[in-house]
């Protein structure tokens, strides 16, 4: 063999050397590459599982809602996660009660068009850059938002909402993707949402006057206590009134049942719509209502008793058994006061309630259709 010949064959030999380093160093970055997106999934998998278990062991429905909106933004590093609820009774605002205590990123929804015409009947998740989407759904989202993950949350084939999510990086949510634990967890999500809203349901529905819509004795009762305890605890007011329709047996006696109880659904309504979210309004007995207003100091409450007063007096109820019922409502005001001698917040809360009802009588007693108020102790 020649020396060009042996010099060939090394050559060659190095060759096939470098050749299999790199087919090796290529493999060991595919293996690498695999065993990262691996640790991925299975991390991936272990927050999903995580976050499953708190939407199935969210104790009501605004722990599950704070699990979506916060625990999720948290534990998948989102920069905004809002959640759009189909809404149209206001059910669910009802259930959470005061607006300015709910999570931030809630939506409602009057109906699901939005919703059919967003996900065009694939009910499947949106990933997409976030000028593809409406607007509405990241409102007050942080800005620099690139990417975003929409899901559907269908329930026996009808939408209950959508849950959306936002990163500022661009290629977290691209078009294409896979979206199996998004569907996944869009599912678990509207299971849990719907069972959620059914138990708050049972339960409105045990504190719920069935003729008029507000709350009833009961629920009162204990809404009051806790009031007073918030109340205690606070150092703010707490306002209570008593609100009874004049003349209401000469009413039901001349026009009926009938009329007498589309005039408290309308007295009752109009009570409702004058107090703020945080305010309570329950139907006491018969003809009679009682109100608590948090945080409101005696002018102001008077105010409101007031301004109830003259709504109810001017407004025609639209009662079927004749053209025009005119009705008039008479009101007593209390505060809740410090008595130095009583610790016990029922002791409290019933002479609140004393000191209204009895400022409620003088207000019938003196001519009806007036506000007497009792803010100092008796």
């Amino acid at each position: 063999m020649t020396e060009a010949s042996r010099s060939q064959g090394h050559s060659s030999e190095r060759l096939s050397l470098a050749m299999l380093q790199a087919e090796n160093q290529r493999l060991r970055s595919q293996l690498d590459a695999m065993l990262r997106e691996a640790r991925l999934n299975q991390e991936k998998m272990r927050r999903f599982d995580l976050l499953e278990r708190q939407v199935i062991g969210a104790a009501s429905l605004a722990a599950l809602i704070d699990t979506l909106l916060v625990e999720y933004k948290s534990l998948f590093e989102l920069d905004a996660v809002t959640l759009a609820l189909v809404d149209p009774l206001y059910e669910v605002g009802r259930v959470l009660g005061d607006p300015g205590h709910m999570a931030e990123g809630l939506l409602f929804l009057d109906s699901d068009v939005e919703l059919q015409s967003l996900y065009t009947g694939t009910g499947r998740p949106l990933l997409a850059g976030l000028d593809e989407v409406p607007a509405f759904l990241f409102e007050d989202a942080p800005a620099g938002l690139a990417s975003v993950a929409l899901l559907p949350l269908l329930h026996h084939g009808r939408f209950i909402g959508s849950l959306n999510l936002g990163s500022r990086d661009a290629q977290r949510f691209v078009a294409g993707s896979s979206t199996d634990f998004l569907e996944r967890l869009a599912a678990l999500v509207a299971v849990c949402l719907d069972s959620a809203l059914a138990t708050e349901r049972l339960k409105l529905a045990g504190l719920t006057d069935v003729l008029t819509g507000v709350h009833n004795r009961r629920y009162f009762e204990s809404r009051c206590l806790e009031e007073v305890l918030a109340a205690r605890r606070s150092g703010q007011p707490l306002v209570c009134m008593f609100l009874d329709v004049d003349h209401f047996k000469k009413l039901n006696d001349s026009l009926g049942h009938q009329a007498g109880d589309e005039v408290l659904r309308y007295v009752a309504n109009l009570i409702k719509v004058q107090l703020r979210g945080s305010d309570v309004v329950a139907r006491y007995g018969g003809e009679e209502f009682v109100v608590l207003l948090p945080a409101t100091p005696g002018l102001a409450g008077l105010e409101t008793a007031e301004r109830i007063r003259r709504i109810v007096s001017v407004q025609s109820v639209p009662a079927r058994v004749r053209e025009d019922v005119r009705v008039t409502i008479s009101i007593g005001v209390a505060m809740l006061q410090p008595l130095p001698e009583v610790s016990d917040a029922t002791v409290l809360a019933a002479d609140m309630i004393a000191r209204a009802d009895k400022a409620l009588y003088e207000a019938k007693e003196s001519g009806r259709n007036r506000v007497v108020a009792a803010l100092d102790a008796a």
